[in-house]
């Protein structure tokens, strides 16, 4: 049978959706060489800025990310500023000003992520941070690709682009210090500019002057023309005592029930075994009578026959007529 080529496109944005949804990840259920850890604490659409000055150029880049779901909407700026694809998990919006206030710039890249309709592969990879020859710090590494990037002038080949995101343990931080999580919309020019100036963002070196737990180091080719931007997150969801805690935690829950579960096993057999003791002791009994309350306990078998029968006998008779019928 010859498929159409019509429905041929459809069939295989339906399979690479498919094979893409296996190479996502979860946030909330991530397992690195028999250790778990759950980032579903870090959700959420989250902005860091980068200010470079050059004799040439003044480039103000900002980068949205959402380490647990696609951008959506937060991935278009207003007024044209630029756009990536709402399937995205992080994007970069380049902001470039010549120094002779001619020709400003303004677009967006995709870093990672998936392709639109959901296909292509974010290809996430996790690593231990201790397990990292020459770390000695203790934390998660997650590097994750599917975004490209053509240049800051837009007119050359595009190179494959990728993020890595050190999630470094600090007991003492959620992770949010200095970010805010704003709903997957995008803000207007003015209240972004507003915003940016009461964080004291915009000057210098484009860096916050609150001490947040997620830090820009880099954005730039490796030795295989990839480029790379390179994150640090500090927080206490990266420390492997605070996922042991969290264990330990929902373990002792389950140990609760199943306390009380033995607790009202003990009672019950407390009670027959001392009821049993004064019937034989007081009165002499033997077999079933020995046991408090035996000739409840004896009609509990008739009991639950009986009302069997009855639930039977409503069943089957719910469908029929009742009263007389013509003759």
């Amino acid at each position: 049978m010859r498929i159409q080529s019509s429905k041929t496109p459809i069939l295989l944005s339906a399979l690479s959706a498919s094979f893409a949804t296996a190479l996502t990840f979860d946030c909330a259920q991530i397992k690195v060489n028999d250790y778990k850890y759950d980032l579903s604490g870090l959700g959420g659409v989250h902005e860091i800025y980068h200010l470079n000055k050059t004799e040439e150029y003044s480039t103000n880049t900002t980068y949205v990310l959402d380490i647990c779901a696609p951008l959506g909407k937060a991935s278009k700026r207003p007024n044209g500023a630029g756009s990536c694809e709402y399937s995205k998990n992080i994007c970069g919006f380049e902001d470039l000003k010549p120094s002779d206030g001619n020709g400003d710039q303004k677009f967006g890249f995709p870093i990672a992520g998936l392709d639109p309709m959901g296909g292509g592969s974010k290809d996430p990879q996790f690593t231990r941070l201790s397990e990292i020859e020459g770390s000695e710090t203790e934390g998660l590494r997650l590097k994750i690709s599917g975004g490209s990037w053509k240049g800051e002038h837009n007119d050359q080949k595009a190179k494959d682009a990728a993020a890595v995101i050190d999630f470094q343990c600090d007991p003492d931080r959620s992770g949010l210090e200095g970010l805010s999580t704003k709903e997957a919309q995008p803000e207007d020019e003015e209240s972004e500019k507003r915003r940016r100036a009461e964080d004291g963002e915009g000057e210098g070196d484009g860096k916050k002057t609150s001490d947040q737990s997620l830090q820009y180091k880099s954005f730039a080719p490796n030795e295989d023309g990839l480029y790379v931007l390179k994150l640090e997150w500090r927080t206490r969801y990266a420390c492997d005592e605070y996922q042991r805690g969290k264990e330990a935690s929902s373990n002792n829950h389950w140990g609760f029930f199943t306390w009380m579960i033995i607790i009202v096993f003990l009672c019950v057999a407390a009670y027959l075994i001392f009821g049993s003791w004064l019937n034989y002791n007081r009165f002499g009994a033997r077999g079933w009578d020995l046991l408090p309350h035996g000739d409840a306990i004896r009609d509990v078998p008739y009991l639950f026959k009986d009302w069997g029968r009855r639930v039977v006998d409503t069943l089957q008779g719910s469908g029929t007529r009742g009263g007389y019928s013509a003759v």
